[in-house]
């Protein structure tokens, strides 16, 4: 292949291979009688590499000291990468289910002082999601509701209902772990005590609403990195569980 195939083919600039020619950390293995760089398939894989290391915050010296370390194997690069990405998607993971419990936050109308909302809800601040909650929830009568209740709720009152949320959560990871079918009384039950713990806090969550709610744990992709950070297909779990919920009180 040519630089500007393997350029498109990888998503770099023509300027990004030649730098990397330059620097000796990816050099084309043949040219062309006209001396264009010609790319094997070799080459295509450590360009692979490189771009992986790259995305994962190594510099290009250090990508460098990786892939030339004689050491090391391609078996042993792809176990350091996994592990490496497997680190990146813990700590994502946690990201998310903070900004989650942020956006639920603000969804929400959590009236706490920035003090109170770090030491609740971690370092991100709830408010830059006001223009996202208010379009997708601002004329429901539940986001007017659960304004109205949580409007007088203490940081107390927030650290005991975060408590309660993440005790049923775990629960239903102990569930999904022992492999309790989700669709089972069991599970049923741990579902119908997340409606009323909604309907105590928040607002009044019939069933086809809370069915509603566990659709959405799947399709929205930070409801479900949440639960999947806690336990992986954790998401689908609960989910399944309310909307099996949801019909049995149909």
């Amino acid at each position: 292949m040519n630089v500007g195939e393997v350029a498109a083919l990888a998503g770099v600039t023509v300027r990004t291979l030649h730098h990397y020619d330059r620097i000796g950390l990816l050099s084309p293995s043949g040219r062309s009688a006209a001396g264009y760089r010609r790319y094997a398939p070799a080459d295509l894989d450590r360009l692979h590499a490189v771009l992986l290391y790259r995305a994962l915050g190594f510099s290009l010296e250090e990508v460098a000291t990786l892939l030339d370390d004689p050491s090391a194997d391609p078996v042993e690069h792809l176990r350091r990468q996994h592990r490496l990405l497997l680190d990146r998607q813990d700590r994502t993971a946690a990201m998310v289910a903070a900004v989650e419990k942020e956006l639920e936050a603000r969804t929400m109308g959590i009236s706490l002082s920035p003090e109170e909302r770090f030491e609740v809800f971690g370092e991100h601040d709830p408010a830059q999601h006001d223009a996202e909650v208010e379009e997708r929830w601002g004329d429901t009568d539940a986001y007017a509701q659960s304004k109205r209740r949580t409007a007088a709720y203490s940081k107390q009152d927030w650290l005991r209902i975060k408590a309660r949320a993440e005790d049923l959560e775990a629960r239903f990871a102990a569930a999904l772990t022992a492999g309790v079918a989700p669709d089972s009384e069991q599970a049923m039950d741990l579902a119908e005590e997340h409606r009323q713990q909604i309907t105590a806090t928040y607002y009044d969550c019939p069933p086809e609403m809370h069915a509603a709610l566990g659709r959405m744990y799947v399709e929205d992709e930070r409801f479900a990195a949440h639960y999947d950070g806690r336990a992986p297909g954790l998401a689908r779990y609960v989910s399944t569980a309310v909307v099996a919920n949801a019909a049995r009180h149909a």
